[in-house]
């Protein structure tokens, strides 16, 4: 037989798109359309369908850049129409290659009750099925015109993200709005072509399989009429019968659909625009439910629940109902899908606090998964996190997007820096959009890298990114390869399902240690500075909020723990750890709100403080109290309590010989020469000198900067091919303390200004940096190249730190060009080593390299400060911005833990005389506590949340500072772990043995 195979895949596309997709609607009749445009910001429903609109008409434009227009519908169905199925076609101008990227709206009836939502891949609305003829159609339809910001063009600059800059131009023209009779035997002979003609496509060209899809779909396409498709329909679809029915072979790979919306809490929308993309979304997916018996939807991130509750009760009332059924499914247990490279380690652990309360309080469901599928990476840290928060498995799908290296497993046993397993799944799909295409369900099964030892996959299937959700076309694909000869097998299920039957056909899964780091996306450990400063500060002024609230509620009578402001703060701040919006990679819009609303943070959480240390320090005597807020004893303060401080010793400054100036506190001797620059750094204790010979630390160097794609998202390797030395100086001089020079420099259209001091009694030279930052597709960093040799070096992550290579032997460490760190990287050789520490900046980078002079390594620390991509924000960090860091040579890893805090919790000086005792002690160092605060369920018991610091084992004693009833290891959301070895006590102490970076919560109740 002649090979006729691509004949008949040509005549199947030009069939399908010109004669049989058309005839899905034969019948047609317009709406009347009328318009009402909102002033400003969205309105209350009731507003809106309240509202008188102006006749409008297909072809009119509408929507100003985020403006909302409420678009009132009315019609009657046909008398001739009677026992038909009759549905309403509303295109808003949709262009269905974006669903989730453009206008969306959600259509009411006139009492208010959510119908369902329109999107590009889902414009209709049942009206009657069966029609009787003569029904009234009357809908309202809450259009929102968001702009399109990433085109087919992408990563172009763009105005249109900040409604402030946006304009007022009409984006979008209606393009349908009709009653039209849905032809359903039609429309189930597409989704059979599509199927088949998509399965086809991915069979051997050799199978026989194959010829037999092609020979039947040729029948098919034989007996359709194009003149009368609705009439021949029937008849095409028998001819196909009997290759669907063809059941797919025993050895199949089996897919887990899951029913899915991933709706980016903010990114190029603003949150408010999130909130009504989560009600429509959730309106469609309770009405496919309600359609379909098998179909399975999972949404996470709790906070978008807590908006349909809060802002759509009539949606919520359907979702609730959904959830009782089981197919509605709250799924990861966070409150939001965060990025988890830069979150701290309390506020990593509070994201699986207040999501996985929100769900356990609203039904009563406990998550066991993570859900993260398009977070930038995962810490080394996260492991332990979720399995002290009471889960046991991980989803995402992020690592498919590493441009370097393949990762090796889709399922595997996690391992992090504690040695916490945690079962992990990739879906082979590599994508969190699966739609059902026969080109995804294909790869799925021959990208599993797991065959022979393992045969389930994941897909979590709907539109995603701006949200839309399944869609009916997908859940009848599925349902034709539930069971299909050629293709994985399907089936509609929960993701606790899926990870049942996945680990326990894998006892033995393979073993990942470490971080999970992206290949990709490294920039957003540096993008929009102003956004990670507010998230790292609130981080810490929570710590110090809950940590003086608890000692203030324990000591003062009159003093409440603030339960409630506590609660809605941690709320705002998990929200904004979103994986667009704390890595810099959303709209100006979202950016400019996330500085105000940590601005606004940051002045509740600093009353709170204030009232707390007030109530602590009385009324009586003239002294001034300091407060110390770290886990360490400070300047003779003690960790956690208040008194006055004892400095020891001084610093000094003198000039400098060749030019420049030289600090000395009898520990550490800075040399800074002419050029402003950090010549010398000399541990005067060990009698080691810090800086590399002949070279310059504090450097500021820039580059060019402008990767292939993601401008925020990206920094590309090439980037290192180009810098320049910022060492030109405007002005140099000493500071009028006495024991600092101020740099001042100009470069570009920028200035950077930068205050060395050296603080009596502490090896610590601290660097206060002030940049105009007015540059375009630029990178700043500020670099030590240090005279130290070593083979890795440690970044903090939350609850410890990770090593990281300082060479490049393979490929996967080449790739991790620029990483992520917390509050200090440090390196060391045994003995001595050196760190340098951070209040606000998280990406970094490392390299070594072997002089000629002496054959000495050098080992350069960059500290990444600030970027200016242009897209998706065209004024990325413009302006002034304010850094500190501290190098810290002599430091330990202990050290390095200790000036880590000391950076970024500043002591605070209240006057008063009463000294504050600790409300907890810890007797050693290596035990780090990073929560002390009142239990959330307002019983008043304390809780302690503390880690082992130094990767090692440590023993120690925690004593309360007040009258101790029992005590209990907790899990995270402090209950009571049943399999947890009571806790040895003596008096109000208990002592403690720890592992290594081992995570313990305490729950003490007051006697």
């Amino acid at each position: 037989m002649h090979d006729d195979r691509t004949l008949i895949e040509a005549r199947l596309k030009r069939v399908l798109d010109e004669r049989i997709r058309p005839a899905v609607y034969p019948e047609s009749v317009p709406l009347d359309v009328a318009v009402w445009t909102a002033p400003g910001e969205p309105v209350p429903v009731a507003e809106g369908l309240a509202a008188h609109p102006e006749p409008t008409k297909v072809g009119a434009a509408w929507g100003a850049p985020w403006a909302t227009s409420w678009f009132q519908v009315t019609g009657t169905v046909p008398t001739e129409w009677a026992g038909k199925t009759v549905e309403a076609v509303l295109d808003l101008g949709f262009d269905e290659n974006m669903p989730g990227f453009q206008c969306e709206g959600l259509v009411y009836r006139p009492d208010g009750t959510p119908v369902k939502g329109l999107n590009p891949r889902n414009q209709w609305v049942r009206i009657a099925a069966p029609a009787t003829g003569g029904e009234n159609v009357h809908l309202h339809i809450e259009a929102a015109s968001n702009p399109v910001i990433l085109d087919y063009h992408p990563f172009l600059p763009t105005q249109l993200g900040d409604k402030e800059t946006a304009g007022s131009e009409p984006q979008y023209k209606l393009a349908r709005m009709d009653l039209a009779v849905f032809d359903e035997t039609v429309w189930q002979l597409v989704i059979d072509l599509e199927v088949l003609g998509e399965l086809m496509q991915e069979l051997p060209e050799d199978s026989g399989r194959r010829y037999a899809v092609v020979r039947a779909i040729g029948r098919a396409l034989d007996a359709v009429d194009l003149q009368d498709v609705n009439g021949s329909a029937p008849a095409a679809r028998a001819e196909l019968e009997g290759v669907l029915s063809t059941p797919a072979e025993p050895s199949a790979h089996r897919i887990s659909a899951v029913g899915h919306a991933h709706i980016d809490s903010a990114w190029l929308w603003p949150l408010r625009e999130t909130v009504r993309k989560v009600a429509r979304t959730t309106s469609n997916m309770t009405a496919l439910i309600e359609d379909e018996p098998d179909f399975v939807f999972a949404m996470s991130q709790a906070q978008q629940w807590a908006w349909v509750k809060e802002h759509r009760p009539e949606v919520w009332a359907k979702v609730k109902k959904a959830v009782a059924d089981g197919r509605f499914v709250p799924a990861g247990g966070m409150w939001v899908e965060s990025d988890t490279n830069m979150p701290g380690s309390e506020a990593m652990a509070r994201q699986f606090v207040h999501g996985k309360r929100f769900f356990l309080d609203e039904f009563g469901i406990e998550n066991d998964e993570a859900w993260l599928p398009d977070t930038f990476g995962f810490a080394a840290g996260l492991p332990q996190i979720i399995k002290a928060a009471g889960s046991k498995w991980l989803l995402t799908q992020k690592i498919s997007w590493s441009q370097t290296n393949r990762f090796p497993h889709h399922t595997f046993n996690w391992e992090g820096i504690d040695g916490t397993r945690i079962f992990t799944h990739f879906p082979p799909v590599d994508t969190y959009n699966c739609s059902m295409k026969g080109s995804e369900i294909a790869h799925a099964a021959k990208n599993f890298k797991d065959k022979g030892v393992a045969r389930h996959s994941l897909a979590p299937t709907g539109w995603g990114d701006g949200g839309g959700g399944t869609t009916r076309e997908m859940i009848a694909k599925a349902g034709r390869l539930r069971d299909l000869e050629g293709s994985a097998t399907v089936k509609w299920e929960t993701p606790s399902a899926f990870f049942e039957k996945a680990e326990a056909e894998y006892p033995n899964a393979p073993v990942w240690v470490g971080e999970l780091y992206l290949e990709l996306h490294r920039a957003t450990l540096t993008s929009q500075a102003g956004t990670k400063q507010g998230n790292r500060r609130s981080e810490h002024l929570l710590r110090e909020a809950e940590l003086w609230a608890a000692t203030a509620a324990v000591r003062v009578e009159e003093f409440s723990y603030p339960y409630d402001e506590l609660d809605r703060i941690w709320k705002t701040v998990l929200l904004h750890q979103f994986h667009d919006i704390l890595p810099g990679s959303s709209i100006a819009w979202v950016h400019r709100e996330a500085r105000a609303t940590y601005a606004k943070v940051a002045d509740e959480l600093n009353g709170i403080i204030d009232a707390a240390q007030r109530a602590l320090a009385g009324d009586g005597g003239a002294g001034t109290l300091v407060f110390n807020s770290t886990p360490h004893t400070r300047d003779g303060v003690p960790a956690g309590g208040a008194r006055p401080a004892a400095i020891d010793g001084q610093s000094a400054i003198a000039s400098r010989a060749d030019g420049g100036y030289v600090l000395d506190n009898g520990l550490l001797r800075v040399e800074i020469d002419a050029r402003g620059l950090v010549v010398s750094a000399y541990d005067i204790v060990a009698d080691r000198e810090s800086v590399a010979p002949g070279q310059a630390a504090n450097l500021p160097q820039i580059h060019a900067d402008f990767p292939n794609m993601w401008d925020a998202w990206d920094v590309d390797e090439f980037y290192r091919n180009t810098v320049t030395d910022l060492t030109e100086v405007d002005g140099l001089e000493p500071g009028e303390d006495g024991a600092s020079v101020r740099v001042v420099r100009s470069f570009g259209d920028s200035r950077l200004t930068q205050v060395l001091s050296l603080a009596p009694g502490s090896p610590r030279l601290d660097i206060d940096t002030e940049v105009d930052w007015h540059e375009t597709e630029k990178f700043l960093k500020l670099a030590f190249p240090l005279d130290i040799h070593a083979e890795r070096y440690a970044s903090e992550t939350q609850f410890g730190h990770f090593y990281r290579a300082t060479h490049t032997n393979t490929s996967w460490e080449a790739a991790k060009f620029e990483a992520c760190n917390h509050r200090f990287v440090h390196m060391e050789e045994p003995g001595w080593g050196v760190a340098l520490v951070n209040d606000s900046t998280y990406g970094h980078d490392v390299t070594r390299a072997v002089r000629a002079s002496d054959a000495g390594t050098t080992t350069t620390v960059r500290a990444s400060l600030l970027r200016a991509p242009r897209f998706p924000d065209p004024e990325t960090d413009q302006g002034v911005h304010r850094f500190r860091h501290a190098l810290v040579p002599g430091a330990g890893i202990g050290d390095a833990v200790r000036e880590g805090y000391r950076i970024n919790l500043p002591e605070r000086q209240v006057a008063g005389g009463a000294e504050v005792a600790p409300l907890v002690t810890v007797d050693n160092d290596a035990v780090v506590v990073t929560a002390v605060k009142l239990a959330d369920d307002g019983s008043g018991d304390v809780v302690v949340r503390f880690h082992e610091s130094r990767g090692g084992r440590a023993k120690a004693t925690l004593t309360a500072g007040f009258p101790v009833g029992s005590v209990d290891v907790t899990d995270l959301l402090e209950r009571p772990l049943t399999d947890a070895a009571a806790p040895e006590r003596s008096g109000d102490g208990v002592a403690l043995a720890l592992r290594p970076f081992e995570l313990v919560t305490l729950r003490l109740t007051r006697a």
